[in-house]
């Protein structure tokens, strides 16, 4: 080795498998498909926004808008959160593309992207809604919301944050979409016997069905995302690392994450708007509570189940280690 200060030698120099400095910026693996999926959350978003708006505009002012808000107001939240996380990944997306990774840089760009989100949602929702005691209540939780989802964005393996953003929109849209079977469900399972047991055992096995079915899509949605994300990282760079099982185990678990978020959200944003609405009778406060039962249910069962199904996908792509034949 030299004495001169001035010069660097060989041993001096970084190898090829040397691991560069702690500080160095880095590149962040894209997820492909963002743009879609800022789309698709946005449209979601505006849906909810809309269906809620006519429900409640349809309905006399009083003690029907105010129930018909609150049942109103989960659905919202959750298309809120997803569609802050959608707007925030594509923001981060943009950035990982033009500038070096910077795990702060990255953090405020989706944060802000979320709080615009949330800034828009509330000012449509005081536009387009009736000036009624809950119209804040429900533009504050919705921002409030996007502004979380912005920060789920700006988690380090993006491709993670896009299989939870579209198997999150798969879940939601399929429970809109199963609402059509739950009456025939409802008679299949002995919900048309007349007992009060009946009734009870009926609903419980249209609620599981629901979570299960819901559980497979996530698991599954999460999978090929992430399937599609390693040959779409393959074809832009053939040595890009594959993504490890905790991947695909987190991305599973994403939707039950955000519906629980979701629900977190909703009771302690809207803790104003249930209690007002379970307030109004005993049969609304009994169904706010079993509604609020069965979501918390179903966020857990998509959480598992989930994870479950997609750990499952990714272990059956595994092939053995080759042997050496003695």
């Amino acid at each position: 080795m030299s004495n001169d200060p001035g010069r660097t030698t060989a041993e001096d120099q970084p190898t090829a498998g040397q691991e560069p400095a702690a500080d160095a910026p880095s590149r962040r693996l894209p997820a492909p498909g963002a743009a879609l999926l800022e789309v698709l959350g946005i449209a979601w978003l505006a849906a909810m926004l809309w269906s809620t708006r006519a429900a409640i505009g349809s309905a006399e002012a009083g003690s029907t808008a105010i129930s018909l808000s609150a049942f109103a107001l989960p659905g919202v939240i959750s298309a809120a959160l997803v569609a802050g996380a959608a707007v925030a990944l594509a923001a981060t997306n943009l950035l990982a593309r033009r500038t070096a990774d910077r795990a702060t840089l990255r953090f405020l760009v989706a944060v802000g992207t979320g709080l615009l989100v949330g800034v828009a949602t509330a000012t449509a929702i005081n536009l387009a809604y009736l000036d009624t005691a809950t119209t804040n209540v429900i533009a504050g939780t919705a921002a409030a919301a996007a502004i979380i989802g912005g920060a789920v964005a700006a988690a380090r393996t993006a491709p993670v944050v896009g299989a939870a953003v579209l198997s999150g929109l798969g879940v939601l849209l399929f429970v809109v979409a199963f609402s059509r079977a739950r009456s025939p469900l409802f008679d299949l399972y002995g919900g048309d016997g007349g007992s009060q047991e009946a009734l009870v055992s009926a609903a419980n096995w249209v609620s599981r069905t629901e979570s299960l079915l819901a559980s497979l899509l996530a698991g599954l949605l999460a999978f090929g995302y992430l399937r599609w994300a390693r040959r779409h990282a393959a074809r832009r760079d053939p040595d890009a690392a594959d993504l490890r099982w905790p991947a695909y185990l987190l991305a599973g678990a994403g939707p039950g994450l955000l519906l629980l978020t979701a629900e977190v959200i909703l009771r302690i944003g809207g803790r104003s708007l249930l209690d007002l609405a379970s307030a109004l009778s005993d049969a609304d406060a009994v169904a706010q509570t079993s509604l609020g039962t069965s979501r918390i249910d179903n966020g857990i069962w998509v959480l598992f189940v989930g994870a479950l199904v997609s750990l499952i996908a990714f272990g059956r792509t595994l092939t053995p280690p080759p042997t050496d034949n003695e």
